[in-house]
């Protein structure tokens, strides 16, 4: 793999025991005491991923992480106890793309590591080829190219018309079309047939969607209509 990945844990058993089951899986790992050995370690190698402690002497995770959105845009992982909820919530607030509670599983952890990867790759991939027409949501990618679409490293077979819808809310994640403006703007005339449009958008959660009746990305705004949920790039 090859990834670098720094952890920051003041507990030394812990930060130990982190870089020998990612060094397992094949990554590079750089061990910080505390943010501020962090921060002299960014400034000398590149990270592709950083799990940060909350609660470390001289300078915290928080800061930390508040220090490192400034400059950069690599994946973020908090470590934080149970008992501190308030610092997971605001850890995530400030920049955070994810949080490991402690004691953690480390197949949970090398999973959660893999997948934020995953997700920094495809978005350097996307910055790199800008020519190309692609739409990518989270995990949720449309290619207008290919006309393709992916959720995470799977393919998902969709309808031209499935297509066409998807490709309507995720040109403006976060804002709500209603069920006439879906169907005038997919299938080109006068909305006669809401059924239609919601049949189509329960077909799409289940291909797209974990769970279909929690949707992650294809949301209803009740009494209003369907939208993409908008994800900020930190």
């Amino acid at each position: 793999m090859g990834k670098h990945i720094l952890v920051v844990e003041d507990e030394k058993e812990i930060r130990e025991a982190i870089a020998i089951y990612l060094k397992n899986q094949g990554y590079q790992v750089f061990l910080a005491e505390n943010g501020q050995v962090g921060l002299s370690i960014l400034e000398k190698e590149t990270i592709h991923l950083a799990i940060i402690d909350i609660m470390m002497p001289v300078m915290d995770g928080i800061t930390l992480t508040m220090k490192i959105r400034e400059r950069y845009d690599f994946p973020v992982m908090i470590l934080s106890a149970k008992s501190e909820d308030i610092d997971k919530i605001t850890g995530l607030n400030i920049g955070a793309d994810d949080y490991i509670t402690k004691p953690f599983v480390p197949m949970e952890l090398l999973a959660r590591v893999a997948s934020q990867l995953r997700r920094y790759e495809r978005f350097l991939h996307l910055v790199d080829r800008q020519h190309e027409h692609v739409y990518c949501v989270g995990e949720l990618e449309l290619n207008l190219d290919t006309r393709e679409v992916h959720v995470g490293h799977h393919s998902v077979k969709v309808t031209p018309k499935e297509f066409a819808i998807l490709e309507l809310l995720m040109s403006y994640p976060g804002k709500v079309f209603s069920v006439d403006e879906i169907y005038e703007k997919v299938w080109k005339e006068d909305a006669i047939n809401n059924e239609t449009v919601m049949v189509h958008i329960r077909n799409l959660r289940e291909k797209i969607e974990i769970d279909p009746k929690n949707p992650q990305y294809l949301k209803v705004v009740w009494g209003v209509g369907y939208k993409i949920e908008k994800y900020e790039r930190r």
